[in-house]
């Protein structure tokens, strides 16, 4: 059944198009009438069936047949002797009036018709269109919430309810539902009242088949959102009217927003997998890292403490005191490599918290040279930084880690003597001031395939060194500060690990 709306404009439309059969009617009358002794009884009938096909045009059927009964008696009273009444004496103008009326019911019958059929041709070729952009939108890498708030829209503008909502389960099922609990996901048209809500979301708006549910008592058409043979979600539109034909096309807007639902679903679904596969495969990197990193040292010390118990008595003081320092050494690595695990374990679980302070960077690298002291010997840093170099804006004990692992990088792949440089300049802008920090090193250098993969999760270069944890940490603390990180191409030496940090506005390392 049509809905009000489409009614009233139906009534409008066939006033129209009858007021305008009427004029033309009236202006023909005018001016056939003075010619009426020179033309033929069917040069005029012939002429009225022209405002009849403007009003079946303009108003359809009905405004078509009333300017029939106007043209047939506009024709008897003004063209067909005798004049001025309706009374038809001659047989031969019966028989024109008759086909006259004829010819003009069958012709605003067809014209009806051709309406009808452009019009439907017309709507059906909109309905096309509207599938097509639900379907390229299906398809398209657009946010599931956008993709169903554009599907209720377009069910509201196709069938023109007081409102239509989509419903999704929700995430929890309330004890003693026999079936899944409902939420509005999207909707469009008019606000939904508090009792229209509450009817939507309770018991009265759950999944309860697969097929179209129509509530007459409320005007209320409810659609379950099939995918894979199970509902997902349903389809609910407020006080409409549609015709047979229109029920399919609903059904169809459902089974896109089911597909989208599924799609959705299955896309959560894949991004879990990913993620424990992700997880699986950091667990066995871990696994194997953590096994082959402590061995050496472990030997190490084992080796060491073994040869002060056996032949503690025959080893000379020199050689007593290198091997406690290798045990120091040793030891000290093994120190390291839990911190590093103890930080790995922080940024996987998301409990790194940066707290930043002010303080001048060579009070951050007095502090990175104490975490490291035994495994890189201060003599070989050289620390170069300009003196009206700012002060940082940074948690130390997170930025006192990065240098410190980037320091045992530098002294882990070095020659044995070879200097390590730690460099500083400003950068940035004056709104966002940076200080550009940077360790360098002689060591064998990081080819140019390498300089990315290097801070990945226990990655090693082309020469297998570099392996671990200490880049990946260096990595997410920096990007925890809002700054970066990279491998300086242009060194042609060894390695440069440049990155950058906060800096405080206007105010200088040593003032």
């Amino acid at each position: 059944m049509p809905s009000l709306q489409a009614l009233n404009g139906t009534y409008r439309r066939a006033v129209v198009g009858t007021l305008v059969a009427l004029a033309a009617q009236g202006v023909l009358l005018a001016v056939l009438l003075p010619f009426r002794s020179h033309l033929s009884v069917a040069t005029p009938a012939l002429v009225f069936l022209v405002p009849v096909i403007i009003g079946v045009v303009v108003g359809g059927f009905w405004a078509g047949a009333l300017a029939a009964v106007a043209g047939l008696l506009f024709y008897d009273i003004f063209f067909l002797p005798p004049y001025g009444n309706l009374t038809v004496h001659a047989a031969a103008n019966w028989l024109a009036l008759l086909v006259y009326l004829v010819v003009v019911l069958v012709m605003t019958r067809v014209v009806t018709q051709l309406n009808a059929a452009r019009d439907e041709a017309r709507r059906r070729e909109q309905d096309a269109g509207r599938l097509f952009e639900l379907s390229q939108a299906l398809i398209g890498d657009i946010d599931i919430t956008e993709l169903l708030d554009h599907i209720v829209t377009t069910v509201q503008t196709v069938f023109s309810p007081r409102w239509t909502a989509l419903l999704l389960p929700a995430a929890a099922l309330p004890a003693g539902r026999d079936g899944p609990n409902l939420s509005v996901a999207a909707r469009a048209g008019q606000e939904l009242s508090t009792d229209e809500l509450t009817s939507l979301t309770a018991s009265g708006g759950q999944i309860r088949s697969l097929g179209m549910d129509r509530r007459a008592s409320s005007g209320r058409v409810a659609v379950a959102l099939v995918a894979s043979n199970r509902p997902v979600g349903l389809l609910v539109l407020q006080e409409v009217q549609f015709a047979r034909q229109d029920r399919a096309l609903l059904g169809t807007f459902a089974n896109q927003a089911a597909l989208a639902v599924e799609r959705a679903q299955l896309q959560e679904q894949a991004l879990r997998t990913r993620l424990l596969e992700e997880i699986d495969r950091w667990r066995g990197a871990m696994m194997g890292a953590v096994s082959h990193d402590l061995r050496t040292p472990l030997a190490s010390v084992k080796a060491a403490v073994s040869s002060l118990r056996q032949d503690g008595g025959a080893l000379n003081d020199a050689d007593r005191a290198e091997l406690l320092e290798l045990i120091e050494l040793q030891s000290d690595r093994l120190a390291r490599l839990v911190t590093n695990l103890l930080d790995m374990t922080r940024i996987e679980s998301g409990a790194l918290a940066v707290r930043p302070t002010l303080m001048p960077l060579d009070e951050l690298v007095d502090e990175s040279l104490a975490a490291v002291n035994g495994l890189v010997p201060r003599c070989r840093v050289h620390f170069e930084a300009p003196a009206d170099l700012p002060l940082l804006e940074i948690d130390h004990v997170l930025m006192g880690q990065v240098l410190a692992n980037l320091l045992e990088n530098a002294a882990r792949l070095c020659p044995d003597g070879s200097p390590i440089r730690i460099g500083a300049r400003s950068s940035g802008t004056p709104a966002v001031p940076l200080v550009e920090v940077s360790v360098a090193d002689e060591g064998p250098g990081i080819a140019a395939e390498d300089r990315e993969r290097v801070f990945e999760m226990f990655s090693q270069n082309g020469g297998g060194a570099r392996s671990g944890l200490g880049l990946t940490i260096a990595k997410a603390f920096v990007e925890a500060h809002g700054g970066t990180i990279w491998i300086d191409p242009a060194v042609e030496r060894g390695a440069r690990v440049v990155f950058t940090v906060p800096a405080a506005t206007n105010v200088a390392q040593h003032a």
